[in-house]
């Protein structure tokens, strides 16, 4: 069954992955797709937030995988980045098979790498609007305004796993089955404002490095800015 979900800023995006994170459970994959800036991280950190587990959730881009440790006697939360994974040789390297059965494992850039994990997945593809102007002062390209936050946020269910799950979630945020007709909130525009900055990185969460050979990446931000990496 697939499902969307229309958000509007990082803060419902945010909302709708911590109700995620509420149904979940050990043996969970969800596999998270979509463009630099699209919101996968902001959705993962509310994944964490409604799992109740330590730490800040953040890109794991340089780090490739962050083991979170549940607050409250539930499963890990693994925040894994596949997008410097070339091979199943890789992927043996961070060792998630051997946790897959006690946590919940949130795997981004996964699509045609991580799939035979688990049968019983879920994929998300989060897709950034398309359209906008950007803002030009003197020298300066502005980008905030060619992204107005809103997302459309698509649920893949594989697996037995999913039924039964996923409705309720979709209908508390607006959203509708994508063989059915479009049923959306009230369609109310998106506050601006500054993200607020996340605090400072738990020190008592686990990162697994992957050895690889430095590149430049260009790393898109929630406000519009680009950064060189």
């Amino acid at each position: 069954a697939s499902f969307e979900v229309r958000t509007s800023g990082a803060d419902q995006t945010r909302d709708l992955g911590t109700d995620l994170g509420r149904l979940l459970r050990a043996g969970d994959l969800v596999m998270l797709s979509g463009g630099l800036g699209a919101g996968k991280t902001t959705l993962t950190q509310g994944i964490g937030a409604g799992m109740g587990v330590r730490g800040r959730v953040a890109s794991p881009t340089f780090i490739v995988a962050r083991v979170h440790p549940s607050l409250h006697g539930g499963p890990d939360l693994i925040h894994a980045d596949a997008y410097r994974i070339t091979d199943l040789g890789d992927l043996e390297t961070l060792d998630l098979d051997s946790s897959l059965d006690e946590a919940v494992t949130v795997v981004e850039w996964g699509e045609g790498k991580t799939e035979a994990m688990s049968p019983e997945r879920l994929v998300i593809d989060v897709r950034r609007a398309e359209g906008g102007q950007a803002c030009r002062d003197g020298q300066v390209i502005d980008l905030e305004h060619m992204d107005d936050g809103t997302r459309s946020i698509v649920l893949h269910a594989h697996g037995s796993r999913w039924n039964g799950i996923l409705e309720g979630l979709v209908a508390a945020h607006g959203g509708r089955r994508l063989d059915a007709p479009a049923v959306f909130g009230d369609g109310a525009s998106p506050a601006c404002g500054d993200e607020a900055h996340a605090d400072e990185e738990d020190r008592s969460v686990r990162e697994i490095a992957l050895d690889t050979q430095a590149s430049t990446t260009v790393a898109v931000l929630e406000d519009g800015r680009v950064r060189a990496r």
